[in-house]
């Protein structure tokens, strides 16, 4: 009878233990191992166990690798979880379904989705919103302070949540069309990079805790 019980708990708690193997840590919150700048690696440091980014010149971007010995790792379907917090008047933002590949002098990325982390007074796109397609008028949280970012993406959906606190849900179109200057905005049937970026010299922005599920 005792075996039986045993067995019967150990059954119970196995989802709940397989769940948590589903996490991927990117970030072991002592180096930058398993990441790679594209340009100006020096933008990126380690700071208080987190990830500090500031751009030397604008801009630049920092793809997790993993052990890859060139390039970047490509997610497709997942959940990414990371917490934030930035200095007064700071840039920066994540970004999805990317590569390497630049669309101008200022070296921003030309594929793939930004979600903004930007809540600066001049700037009418606040944090949460994703770039330039679905854009927040106000931001939800004080970026002065730790706050909590989740970003899920299954298939062409993409929702974003702050602290738990869901702020966009949006559906790409069939054949949406993109200004000539974000044609590259659109997922990738191949699943793209993760890049976390140093936007200007004034910006700084740091990141820890970052996390990712793969979805089917």
């Amino acid at each position: 009878m005792r075996r039986r019980i045993s067995l019967l708990a150990l059954l119970l708690t196995a989802p709940c233990l397989f769940a948590a193997e589903e996490w991927q840590t990117l970030f072991n919150g002592r180096d930058l191992s398993g990441w790679r700048a594209n340009v100006m690696a020096e933008s990126f440091s380690v700071v208080d166990g987190a990830i500090r980014a500031h751009a030397t010149k604008p801009s630049a971007h920092l793809f997790y690798a993993g052990d890859m010995k060139t390039g970047f790792m490509r997610f497709k379907n997942f959940v990414l979880e990371a917490t934030c917090r930035s200095e007064p008047n700071s840039n920066s933002g994540i970004f999805i379904h990317t590569d390497m590949t630049t669309r101008d002098s200022a070296l921003h990325l030309a594929k793939g989705y930004e979600i903004q982390l930007n809540s600066t007074a001049k700037e009418k796109r606040k944090t949460g919103s994703l770039y330039a397609v679905v854009d927040l008028a106000q931001s939800p949280v004080d970026e002065s302070q730790w706050f909590r970012i989740r970003i899920t993406v299954s298939g062409k959906r993409i929702m974003i949540h702050l602290n738990d606190k869901p702020v966009v849900d949006y559906t790409e179109p069939d054949n949406v069309k993109r200004p000539p200057e974000r044609a590259g905005r659109l997922f990738d049937p191949q699943g793209g990079g993760i890049a976390l970026q140093a936007h200007d010299p004034g910006s700084v922005f740091y990141f820890k805790d970052i996390r990712i599920k793969r979805l089917p």
